[in-house]
């Protein structure tokens, strides 16, 4: 997996920070290869991957399946989970220091991950989700516990100009006092979409204050969609 590191630490991360400050979220393109997203999705009926599989529209979350792994993650997942996170804490910090929040983030991901247990939050969050036609996933924020961390990530595993159309991801923010904003994300198969969990800071006439972030996915109008989500607190049981 050195290639997955090197290549994550080679990242255009000024660009991403930038865009993360000014946006909440930032497109980065084909950190996976073709291999790597044909090799998560054949792995979806592997039982033995999961702790536990999610029907959507039992919970009114929308219409499709997610599963969640379990620990050990898989190697891949694991490697890029574990890279990515000191670069996203130090965006994190930033916000937070903005907002005046109280609170400094590791930059190593396995003392963020000891807080969690300490918070009887010990269960993986990674997660795998699955769209065939008509499927949709409703505007949210994937939370977990007292303990979270506010900038996660989606990996793109379909192809959507051969193997789905529609099935675009949102993002909305809640400026306070006004309407919500929508952004509508093409991503390509492999890319990954950088985007805050909860909100972000913005720069107002009298200092920062808070944008809240929600996300969901458009409906799949043809063929399957596959995306892997990766957040990096854990839940509680």
């Amino acid at each position: 997996m050195e290639n997955t590191v090197q290549k994550i630490k080679t990242l255009e991360w000024f660009g991403i920070t930038e865009a993360m400050h000014a946006h909440g979220y930032a497109v980065v393109s084909k950190l996976l290869t073709d291999a790597q997203c044909e090799m998560l999705k054949e792995n979806y009926d592997t039982a033995a991957l999961y702790r536990k599989t999610v029907v959507m529209a039992r919970h009114r979350f929308g219409l499709g399946e997610y599963k969640y792994f379990h620990y050990p993650l898989p190697v891949l997942i694991q490697t890029i989970r574990t890279a990515l996170y000191p670069f996203l804490a130090s965006i994190a910090n930033t916000w937070f220091k903005a907002l005046k929040i109280d609170r400094i983030f590791p930059l190593d991901h396995k003392e963020l991950l000891t807080e969690c247990r300490l918070h009887e939050q010990d269960q993986a969050t990674v997660l795998i989700l699955r769209y065939g036609k008509g499927g949709f996933n409703t505007l949210h924020q994937d939370l977990y516990g007292e303990v979270y961390f506010p900038i996660q990530v989606v990996l793109l595993l379909s192809d959507p100009e051969t193997d789905y159309s529609g099935g675009e991801f949102v993002l909305t923010q809640q400026i306070p006092r006004a309407q919500s904003k929508a952004v509508v994300l093409k991503p390509k198969k492999g890319d990954m979409v950088i985007f805050a969990t909860n909100f972000r800071p913005e720069r107002g006439s009298k200092g920062y204050y808070r944008v809240n972030m929600k996300h969901g996915v458009s409906t799949v109008t043809s063929g399957e969609r596959h995306a892997l989500g990766i957040i990096f607190h854990d839940a509680i049981k």
